[in-house]
């Protein structure tokens, strides 16, 4: 997808073509591209035997699964070395949490605004160890935002830094608030104390902007390709330094130091692997317009939603009340005033063939907690994507209308 087209790229995934169901509930998982079941399809007929044989169709096996492997680090700007795939994200940041050692009596700094797969692991492994807790506490915006919901800053961030810090946790942007925050600052912060290291929940913002970890200067880094346009798996991240942190899972006979030996487990699905070179290429040789472009349609498709959410006074914004692409992701989630968020989605739902979703999404302590939600359902969440479409998005705002009056 050398330059960007609505039209061209729904064309690309067959769901869009088959199904009368309009999907306002990706962020829990975007559909998948047709090469993607093809490849997987291809893989399964053809090259479905073990790895690492010497005869033929291993061989022709172990070069797909290989070819995935890059395919995958490139995406991310890593080396093949520095990644492990798996079968979710929670899954992977459990299976971290087993294996990194940290110094005794160190401080775990975590987000309160994560999805919980970037917070149960650490919770654990402080119990396990005796280490120190600190939450990181959410501010309000600061005025370069228009918003009053949680944001994570390198600014609030600095207080809770100690020579004690050894791990800080944050999510790249909620998968509820759809706010960005800003990693990059975020990891120069955490860097200022000696050995500490920081570990991102990228999922929520993968499916709409480009992800470079070398850039970001990140110690691990995480995101699910089920909601990248491809298959149900999920790959991590870790620095070349940061593994020198990491015991093994692996068997006692494995003495391979990559990422994949010492976490992987074999849970990464070969012909699953095999089908991210499709996920890639679907970007074009120059992703990084390709990125830009999709932002910008992205940009346009929640303005059109949170327009009419700033209109009504009944209807408070979760999150960043700008469309700027700068601030946010189209994750966009509301509550109204005097209707549960179920009641919003049941009245949708039996009005129209729109799907989105009611909850708390896996963001518990930052819904219950933070926002004080919990007893009323939680979040109306809108989740877009670049296939989506203005006209979806226009439609969506008439039926919305009519449930709310």
């Amino acid at each position: 997808m050398s330059s960007f087209s609505t039209t061209a790229a729904r064309a690309k995934f067959p769901a869009l073509q088959q199904s009368h169901q309009v999907y306002f509930d990706n962020a829990g998982g975007s559909q998948a591209l047709g090469t993607v079941a093809s490849s997987v399809k291809d893989y399964l007929e053809e090259t479905n035997v073990q790895l690492g044989a010497s005869y033929d169709v291993a061989k022709q096996s172990t070069e797909s699964y290989g070819r995935g492997l890059e395919a995958a680090a490139g995406f991310m700007g890593a080396a093949s070395d520095e990644i492990v795939i798996g079968p979710s994200t929670t899954q992977l940041f459990s299976n971290l949490s087993l294996i990194l050692n940290l110094p005794v009596g160190s401080e775990i700094i975590i987000s309160s605004l994560d999805h919980e797969a970037n917070i149960s692991p650490w919770v654990r492994l402080a119990k396990l160890h005796g280490y120190k807790i600190k939450w990181w506490p959410a501010a309000p915006a600061s005025p370069t935002h228009t918003s009053v919901s949680p944001i994570l800053t390198a600014e609030n961030l600095k207080s809770l830094l100690s020579e004690k810090t050894a791990l800080v946790t944050c999510t790249h942007a909620s998968n509820v608030l759809g706010t960005i925050h800003d990693v990059k600052e975020i990891a120069e912060m955490v860097h200022t104390i000696r050995d500490a290291k920081l570990c991102v929940d990228g999922v929520a913002l993968a499916p709409h902007r480009e992800v470079d970890v070398k850039a970001l200067g990140v110690d691990f880094y995480a995101f699910s390709w089920y909601k990248v346009y491809g298959p149900h798996i999920a790959i991590l991240y870790a620095s070349r330094q940061a593994q020198h942190n990491l015991g093994s899972l692996g068997h006692y006979f494995h003495t391979g130091t990559n990422l994949e030996t010492k976490l992987g487990l074999a849970s990464a699905s070969y012909e699953l692997v095999a089908a991210l070179p499709s996920v890639v290429s679907y970007f074009g040789p120059d992703k990084s317009a390709t990125w830009a472009a999709i932002a910008a349609h992205e940009e346009m498709l929640q303005d059109i939603l949170l327009s009419y959410l700033r209109s009504r006074d009944d209807v408070t914004i979760r999150g960043e009340r700008s469309a700027e692409k700068e601030l946010r992701v189209p994750v966009v989630s509301f509550t109204f005033k005097g209707k549960s968020s179920k009641d919003i989605v049941d009245g949708i739902e039996s009005n129209s063939n729109f799907g989105c979703r009611w909850g708390h999404f896996y963001s518990k302590r930052m819904v219950d907690d933070l926002l004080g939600l919990g007893s009323c359902g939680g979040v109306v969440r809108v989740s877009m994507v670049h296939y989506n479409t203005v006209e979806e998005v226009e439609r969506y705002v008439k039926v919305l209308d009519e449930v709310l009056s």
